[in-house]
Order: C-alpha cells, then sequence, then structure tokens
C-alpha cells in the first residue's frame, strides 16, 4: 500500500500510463521469476524528497515488473539491508552487523 505522501502519486494517469507501458515493455512477466507480473517496483525508492522527479518515479530504467512473490521478497531484502552496519576489522575487512 502506498505511503500517504505518495498516494496522489500512485493514483495520477502519468503512473497509470507509465506502468502499462513498462508491463507491456516487459511481456507483463516477472523479470526475475518468468511469472506472470503484477507489481511494477521502483528500484530507487519513491520518497518525499524525489516524488516529484520524473527520472526517478517515472524512468523505465528505475522500473522492474516483479510478481507478488518476488515484489514482496525485494521489499524484505530492502528492510535487512536497512538494518545492516558495517564495521572494518583491524585487517580492513568490512563486517556487516546486524542491530
Amino acid at each position: 500500500m502506498a505511503k500517504d505522501f505518495a498516494r496522489a502519486f500512485y493514483n495520477s494517469k502519468a503512473w497509470r500510463d507509465c506502468k502499462d507501458s513498462y508491463s507491456k515493455k516487459a511481456l507483463y512477466l516477472c523479470e526475475r521469476c518468468g511469472a506472470p507480473g503484477l507489481e511494477v517496483h521502483h528500484k530507487i525508492r519513491i520518497t518525499p524528497e524525489n516524488i516529484n522527479n520524473p527520472e526517478i518515479t517515472l524512468n523505465f530504467d528505475n522500473l522492474e515488473l516483479l510478481c507478488h512473490k518476488c515484489h514482496t521478497q525485494e521489499h524484505k531484502r530492502e528492510i535487512r539491508l536497512s538494518k545492516l552496519r558495517y564495521i572494518i576489522d583491524e585487517e580492513g575487512h568490512v563486517i556487516p552487523i546486524e542491530e
């Protein structure tokens, strides 16, 4: 479900047209697993700061057609990554740590 700040964007004709065109370009198939594609995902997440930037919101290079399962997995991955922090050990290796 869209966050409050993005609701008007996701209901706009510009987004509906973009989403439909992108889905058609992707042959209506999930770009990860080949199942029927249902959700057009923004690779760079939409935020209050970039919601009015069409290079983020309407640019095909920032979109990916996903099935529901792959879309859910992507958002779970994003949540996991947002909780990761990193330390650098004495030998200069980057080590992820979860909070």
